[in-house]
């Protein structure tokens, strides 16, 4: 398996995210890129934020004047198939108020919200768009579904 180097930055005001968590995060990143047969060592950066950061954030780059989940910031249009230097994919950044709302709503942990939403951008960053049609988003959520599952970060 090739390299992943993945930074992770806690700027969120308040509460930090716990280590077992960012750990999870690690996991789930390094499976969904193995998943993927990424063919070159990469290099992922995530921040988790709070809300009111996400909103300025969405606001900015995607004009959407609200709070989100999960944004994610592509490094690169055109992935290479192949490379001996380290790749930056991109950057993640996850409000961590939004995902405690989602994991009571859907009857989950915290880690494995905060996981799915890093898979969720890191499919993202390889080129996945949920957005486009109907069958990519099916494609898109079974690979997530699934990674989860190989990671083992159901509950």
């Amino acid at each position: 398996m090739k390299r992943i180097r993945i930074i992770q930055d806690d700027t969120q005001n308040g509460e930090k995210l716990a280590f077992g968590i960012r750990r999870a995060v690690k996991k789930a990143l390094r499976t969904a890129v193995k998943y993927e047969n990424v063919g070159f060592p990469c290099e992922i950066s995530v921040t988790y934020t709070d809300s009111g950061n996400i909103h300025r954030l969405n606001k900015e780059y995607r004009g959407i004047d609200r709070p989100t989940d999960v944004l994610s910031f592509p490094q690169l249009d055109v992935l290479p198939e192949q490379s001996d230097t380290t790749v930056a994919l991109g950057d993640i950044v996850i409000s961590t108020e939004q995902a405690k709302k989602q994991a009571e709503e859907y009857g989950h942990s915290l880690k494995r919200e905060v996981s799915f939403l890093a898979v969720h951008s890191v499919l993202h960053l390889l080129g996945y768009d949920h957005e486009t049609s109907e069958e990519d988003e099916k494609v898109m959520f079974a690979k997530q579904k699934e990674i989860l599952e190989i990671a083992r970060i159901t509950k």
